[in-house]
Order: C-alpha cells, then structure tokens, then sequence
C-alpha cells in the first residue's frame, strides 16, 4: 500500500479513479491520510484582477443583458409579497396562469395553480423591470393545461390545504388549521366527482411535484415549453400597461382558514 499525503481535489480524483477504472494498466491503490479545503472569498477582489481579454469579449453582451433587463414594463400599485393561505403576489400570478390557457383552450381554465416556492422576490411598488419578473420566476416553468376529474381535483385541493395554502385562482377553499380541507366550490358550486374539470399549471406541479401527486391522474395534459410562466407574466404586464392600466391584486378570500 503507498501511502502518500494528497490535497483535497486530487485525493478525490484519485478515489474515483481507484473505484470506478477498469483499465487494466492504470490500477491506483492509494490510502488518503488528511484533507484539507480553503473557503475563497468570491467578493469584489476578483475584479482588480479579471481578465482583460474575456471582460472585452463579455461587454458586448452584457450590455444587451443590461439593457433588456433594466427596461421598464409596467407600474404596481403597491409592494406584492408572497404568503399564507393566500397573498397579493400569489393571487396575481395564478390569475395570470389561469387567464393564459386561452392559448391553449381558448377559454380560461377552471383553476389556475402555482407554487409559493416557485415565487423568489417580491413585486415592488412602482416601476416593473424585466429585470424584477426574472427575479420573481426565475426558473423555467411552463404553462401546462390539465383536464382532471372532479374526485382528484379534490385530491389537489386537499394538497393545497395540507401546505395551509398555494398560489390559486378560480377557487374558494375552506381549510382548517391543521390543514384539512373543509370546503371547496368553482364558480360558485360543489366540485362534483365525476365532472371534468380545467387546471392551468406548471410543468413542476404537473409532474406531480410540491404534493400535486393528483395532477398524475389527468385525463389529458398539454404543455408548451414555449410559453413559460415568466413570459406570461411579462406579456401581462405590457398587455395592461398599453391598456393603460397598473398592476394591481387583491386579497379576496379565496383561502379562508377556520
């Protein structure tokens, strides 16, 4: 057995090496007898010593980033936060998800669904960037349209009670505290069974992420990785601003806890 002092990153390429070759002229047999790591600061420092050439290269195209993201798309009325059982922020984008499956049906869907954890800033009062709905979906989420039954709609809903709440529209929950669901209508009326019933979602939460392991049992599923979430919201955003109007959202008791 060699025994041999190795740093950090070669002893781990080392060890992989030793576990997973199967040439037959390089066979390592090493003991790794201490590790050491240095945590590197990645702070301003590494801009007195960038490289030149590369920033050159870069410029051209950072500029353009700068500029698309520093555009201003629109105005809200006030500062939008996620939150429990609903929030301004949540309401608004699943209104948005639920109003764009037009694309898809050619009518809203029956609910509209996103995930809080999907929802990465806040919505500031004022002027709206690019920049800001980037920081809002960052991900690359796209608009998904489901036709389920009524039974697993349930199933679904019960999901949304069992997190105290999500991002929803269309519907009116009544949940308890402990996360159970005790009341839920669509316009207006008792979900039946044997209904079908329209969800307008992500891709994410259609896979049967975030506990939406109901949307598995969709009848039908269309997605568009074309029209992500962040787009949608973008085009709303222009769409009432060229109408003349702000961004607005409201707490309408969609989500009542009791």
């Amino acid at each position: 057995m060699k025994r041999v002092y190795i740093s950090y990153v070669m002893g781990l390429a080392l060890l992989f090496a030793s576990c997973h070759s199967t040439s037959r002229v390089f066979q390592p047999n090493y003991e790794i007898l201490s590790a050491k790591g240095v945590a590197i600061p990645i702070d301003s420092t590494w801009e007195e010593i960038s490289d030149q050439r590369s920033t050159a290269i870069l410029k051209p195209y950072k500029e353009t980033i700068d500029r698309q993201m520093r555009e201003v798309i629109g105005v809200s009325e006030e500062r939008m936060m996620k939150g429990k059982p609903e929030s301004l922020l949540s309401n608004l984008v699943a209104d948005v998800i639920r109003e764009a499956a037009a694309q898809v049906l050619g009518i809203s869907a029956d609910v509209g669904l996103v995930n809080d954890g999907g929802l990465r800033n806040i919505l500031p009062k004022g002027e709206i960037t690019t920049g800001t709905v980037y920081e809002i979906l960052p991900f690359e989420n796209s608009l998904c349209v489901l036709t389920i039954k009524g039974l697993y709609l349930k199933d679904m809903l019960q999901a949304v009670a069992s997190l105290h709440g999500e991002g929803i529209s269309g519907v009116r929950l009544t949940i308890s505290n402990d996360g159970r669901l005790l009341e839920a209508s669509i316009h207006g009326q008792s979900i039946k069974d044997d209904q079908i019933y329209t969800v307008a979602t992500i891709d994410y939460l259609a896979d049967g992420n975030g506990r939406m392991r109901a949307l598995l049992h969709a009848e039908n599923r269309v997605c568009h990785q074309g029209l992500a979430l962040r787009n949608l919201f973008i085009d709303y955003i222009r769409k009432q601003t060229a109408l003349g109007k702000t961004i607005g959202s409201r707490l309408d008791g969609r989500i009542v806890i009791q």
